[in-house]
């Protein structure tokens, strides 16, 4: 027998109208579940992990400036210690409502003073790199001990600043979130140290 060869218009088909419309309808459904799902994912992140935050204030020039913004990672320090050096972001102790930026510079137990706007930890000159020394100051403090899970923090433009000299050691429940990159503007894009 010979095999012969039908051409496809003579099958019945089912409308190309109503399937484009079905098709139509399941796909802006899946595209309204991605949205979903992304702006969960970006509400989890945003509350549990990462914030941005915008700087205010001349207090940590010259590496963050005025209206710069940063994320601030907030699961950093329920995951590892805070070190000398760390850029923290905390609640204002005299007004929970404000939030500071300042660098770590005394840790629990420490002793801190400072000398014409030298900063000496346990009785040794504290090497700051990060500084211009024309941001140093040069205020004078008396020796401060450091209580366990409190920190001494200042901020980087010495004389511009509002931290542990003026109101004291930090108690580390204030302490809310690691600054950790710089992405506004582009030119400081990077990370912070």
């Amino acid at each position: 027998m010979q095999e012969r060869n039908i051409p496809d218009s003579c099958f019945p088909r089912a409308s190309t109208a109503r399937s484009r419309r079905r098709r139509g309808f399941f796909d802006s459904r899946y595209w309204l579940r991605d949205l979903v799902l992304s702006v969960l994912l970006a509400f989890t992140i945003i509350s549990f992990l990462y914030q941005p935050v915008q700087v205010e204030g001349t207090s940590m020039m010259p590496l963050l400036k005025n209206h710069e913004r940063i994320v601030v990672g907030k699961i950093v320090y329920p995951v590892e210690s805070i070190h000398r050096g760390d850029i923290i972001v905390f609640h204002y102790p005299l007004d929970p409502a404000e939030s500071f930026i300042k660098r770590v510079i005394g840790l629990p137990g420490d002793w801190v003073r400072i000398s014409d706007g030298r900063v000496y930890v346990n009785g040794r000159r504290l090497r700051e790199p990060y500084i211009l020394p024309a941001y140093l100051g040069e205020q004078t403090c008396p020796p401060v001990h450091v209580a366990p899970n409190h920190y001494y923090v200042l901020g980087d433009h010495r004389d511009f600043s509002n931290d542990s000299r003026n109101w004291g050691t930090l108690d580390r429940e204030y302490i809310y979130g690691k600054a950790v990159f710089a992405y506004w503007p582009l030119s400081d894009l990077g990370t912070l140290h």
